[in-house]
């Protein structure tokens, strides 16, 4: 890890000025990112650590872009589901440490990761698909989301998650890892969204069978998703950390002159800030 880079880059999320109306963005690789709004700074499945590696898996094909023991402005931490590469407790053991203000919103799943890395249980929140909750300067929504299967318990609490989240005048909706589902479009159905953070990396027989992989949304898929929420911007995500789990990103933009020509999308490099003003 360069800790001089890290620790530049979060003077810069403590420094930049969010006016009203407009909501900042890092991309911190994976499904991880920063927002900041005015004076509200959350993050959403940051994977700090090489955690999945150290178990067997495959090596990060970038560095750390930030070190979880140098967060201390964090007010929300959202984990969309239990995978390291989205609840990781190495990287949320420190994180919370180090912002104790912060609250952890996740899954019962994530919840007993959080637990068994010393996060103390007042401090997270399992929510309630279609519970719209006021916390720290934003209000979240927990979405539907199927990895593959949509698995929801008796009192509304689903295994994956994606968030909708309203900060500073603007809506982001963070599909978490997904496919479509019937239950994703009927909860999104007229919600005016103004970034669209959907999975890209696709799936297929080998990945799922000989690698134990499970998939995501193929980049037609959330050009079509987008294009269905009528989303402002498209920011594909989860498709830059592991060799073997991702497609050429050019397949993205080659659907989108396909599919939907006028329909604003990017792709953010890891510590890549995108500003949106409307």
């Amino acid at each position: 890890m360069d800790v001089q880079a890290s620790a530049a880059l979060i003077s810069q999320i403590d420094g930049l000025v969010v006016p009203p109306g407009q909501l900042a963005l890092w991309a911190i690789g994976q499904a991880g990112f920063v927002i900041k709004g005015g004076a509200t700074i959350a993050y959403i499945d940051p994977y700090l650590s090489d955690s999945i590696a150290d178990d067997g898996g495959p090596s990060r094909r970038f560095p750390l872009p930030l070190d979880p023991a140098q967060i201390a402005h964090a007010q929300v931490v959202f984990a969309t589901h239990e995978h390291a590469d989205h609840a990781d407790g190495p990287t949320l053991g420190p994180l919370m440490a180090d912002s104790p203000q912060a609250l952890l919103v996740t899954s019962t799943q994530g919840r007993a990761i959080a637990l068994g890395v010393g996060v103390a249980a007042e401090r997270i929140v399992v929510p309630r698909l279609g519970e719209r909750v006021a916390l720290a300067g934003l209000a979240y929504t927990a979405l539907p989301a199927a990895h593959y299967q949509y698995e929801v318990d008796a009192e509304g609490h689903s295994r994956w998650m994606g968030f909708l989240i309203a900060c500073n005048g603007v809506t982001l909706y963070h599909a978490g890892d997904t496919i479509v589902i019937p239950e994703l479009l009927a909860a999104l159905d007229g919600t005016p969204i103004d970034l669209a953070l959907l999975p890209i990396n696709g799936r297929d027989y080998f990945r799922e069978h000989q690698e134990n992989l499970t998939g995501n949304l193929w980049p037609r898929e959330a050009v079509d998703l987008a294009v269905q929420l009528k989303a402002r911007v498209l920011i594909g995500m989860h498709n830059d950390l592991f060799d073997g789990n991702r497609v050429n990103p050019a397949m993205l933009f080659d659907e989108i002159e396909r599919r939907a020509p006028w329909q604003r999308c990017h792709l953010l490099q890891p510590q890549e800030l995108y500003l949106y003003a409307g």
